[in-house]
């Protein structure tokens, strides 16, 4: 009965925005930080964590072995959207969702055709150079004859697009999202153990009718929430849209 409410809901709403997280992209085989077998766990015994691997004093400090275990552990090149990023795309297309806010890096959503997506921690697609500003894609990174990529233009160091532990979100994308947020009738918040703050934080900002959850696990807001489904957000998702057909 949860779906058929859930398809009830957005049936009703041309203003709904989804705000994912890691559990999103896990049905899309990349893994998550957080559950038993994810990045965090996987490294528990290692000289270093990945939070601390995965910070801006350790980027700048030790580049070279950043890069390795950004390439490692961060990048799925082959990844595809699954059912949760089509219907996502597809609920845009008919005009019923807003904005896809996005904890993930990998891009999948665009991939899927999303075209209003608010990435909170960037994306692996992006890098920038850290002198001159140049731009280059993943392709850059990965075809990179060195460790470190460096610039074509002036052989600086790039730098990923994606906000390191220490650093802080980028000001526009927070203020677009608590825009979108603030003035949705429909919050869905899927794949998320809503824990990593200031992200969490955000839908603090939600004034709406229905707040929704998705998670294969409980979180700190299951209380708040007018609907729980604690399912495989891409099943979820995929019965909604197809009920909707």
């Amino acid at each position: 009965m949860s779906i058929e409410r859930l398809t009830e809901i957005i049936k009703n709403s041309n203003n709904i925005v989804f705000f994912g997280g890691a559990g999103v992209s896990t049905e899309s085989n990349i893994p998550d930080f957080r559950s038993a077998n994810g990045l965090y766990n996987e490294n528990a015994n290692k000289k270093f964590s990945p939070e601390q691997i995965l910070s801006h004093s350790y980027f700048m400090r030790y580049t070279e072995n950043f890069y390795k275990f950004y390439r490692d552990k961060m990048i799925y090149k082959d990844a595809k959207p699954n059912k949760a990023h089509l219907a996502l795309s597809e609920l845009e297309k008919l005009g019923k969702l807003k904005a896809v806010i996005t904890q993930n890096i990998d891009g999948l959503h665009q991939m899927a055709g999303s075209k209003e997506v608010l990435e909170l921690h960037g994306s692996i697609h992006r890098n920038t150079c850290m002198n001159c500003g140049k731009h280059f894609d993943l392709n850059y990174i990965l075809s990179s004859d060195s460790i470190i990529p460096k610039c074509d233009a002036c052989n600086s160091t790039v730098k990923p697009d994606v906000v390191l532990y220490e650093e802080g979100l980028d000001d526009d994308v927070i203020r677009n999202t608590v825009d979108y947020i603030s003035k949705a009738d429909i919050l869905i918040i899927g794949g998320t153990s809503l824990v990593v703050y200031p992200a969490a934080g955000l839908i603090r900002y939600f004034r709406g009718k229905h707040l929704i959850l998705i998670n294969k696990s409980s979180t700190p807001y299951d209380n708040e929430a007018d609907l729980v489904i604690n399912d495989s957000i891409g099943n979820v998702l995929n019965a909604c849209y197809e009920a909707l057909q």
